[in-house]
């Protein structure tokens, strides 16, 4: 698990490199919406895409985790199929409804099943060779999955994405080995810090804008990484209605642990609420942790705290004495829906 997290910028490399050769017809470039489907660790990315380019990408894109599409898909919607494995049940289906609907399809998987299937019905995929995942779970994995989704969409021509914004993106991770991994000493490493304070407790995540993937991501790795409780919530929306849901249990305080994810990128506003919010959760006696992204774009904001929430999951599974890696309850639920 330590290798995976340490080859964060080796595994964006390789995806960037090989996405960018894979060759997608040019019909592509006209789709009137985009729709991104994975579940677990492989649909992770779907929400950085989102909450990165919502805001500028210039079709409509939606983010899924189902079995079944939307009812507006059809021919004009590009859809992507994300499965680390390739054979993850949810998308399996989603392809064949997919196909009967004639949608526009791209492919991203490590192998199995939808790799065969994307091969059977010539269509565009990238197909990756993990090898800078030596825990090969999917969820460690994101270099991939990101990189590979990035670009597979600047390749289509549907976002403006460069080789330079990614080399500064991975940049930034390399930076950040340095500041959080295992050598850096924890008087001065604030992921080995928040791990501890954290042991015992229930991580709330707050993010907002261009980082509400990395919130989603960072509650999704400490739930199968560390084995522990996790949620996250996004501002402005969480004002209109957490801050009234504090009070009660009584033993909240004890138990919940707040992490703000703040950015000088955000909107004005919304860098306003982060103060509000924070002075609202210690008038009710709430654990705050505070986490400032500095890197000078948006991309390279996501890529540094992705770095920094992997080490924070990571520091926690081993002070909460578990192997990060298995995921036996996962494992044991699908093996009885399989017998189902």
């Amino acid at each position: 698990m330590l290798q995976s997290i340490e080859s964060l910028g080796l595994q964006c490399q390789q995806a960037w490199d090989e996405a960018r050769k894979i060759a997608i017809p040019r019909r592509y470039r006209t789709v009137r919406h985009i729709l991104i489907n994975g579940m677990g660790g492989s649909g992770l990315v779907g929400h950085i895409i989102e909450s990165l380019y919502g805001d500028s990408i210039k079709v409509p894109l939606k983010v899924i985790n189902s079995y079944t599409l939307p009812g507006f898909v059809n021919q004009e919607t590009l859809c992507i199929l994300s499965s680390y494995s390739g054979t993850t049940e949810e998308v399996l289906a989603a392809f064949n409804e997919a196909r009967r609907r004639r949608v526009k399809l791209l492919i991203i998987c490590a192998g199995g099943t939808l790799a065969a299937l994307a091969k059977r019905h010539h269509l565009p995929a990238y197909v990756f060779e993990p090898r800078f995942n030596p825990c090969n779970q999917p969820r460690m994995g994101l270099g991939y999955m990101l990189a590979g989704t990035l670009g597979l969409l600047a390749r289509s021509g549907l976002l403006a994405t460069t080789g330079g914004e990614v080399k500064g993106a991975i940049r930034q991770i390399l930076a950040g080995h340095r500041l959080y991994g295992a050598r850096a000493p924890f008087k001065r490493n604030k992921a080995k810090q928040l791990a501890r304070a954290w042991r015992g407790r229930a991580p709330v995540i707050v993010a907002a804008g261009h980082l509400s993937g990395n919130a989603h991501i960072l509650a999704n790795q400490i739930n199968e990484n560390s084995k522990n409780f996790s949620n996250y919530f996004l501002i402005s929306e969480m004002n209109h209605h957490l801050l009234e849901g504090l009070r009660f249990p009584k033993l909240n305080h004890h138990y919940l642990s707040f992490l703000l994810i703040e950015s000088g990128l955000y909107l004005p506003r919304i860098q306003r609420r982060f103060a509000i919010t924070k002075k609202v959760l210690k008038r009710n006696r709430m654990a705050v942790w505070q986490y400032r992204a500095r890197s000078s774009t948006k991309l390279s904001q996501v890529a540094e705290v992705l770095l920094f929430g992997s080490y924070v999951n990571f520091y926690l599974a081993l002070l909460n004495g578990v192997d990060p890696s298995p995921i036996p309850f996962v494992d044991q639920f699908k093996k009885e829906l399989r017998r189902a």
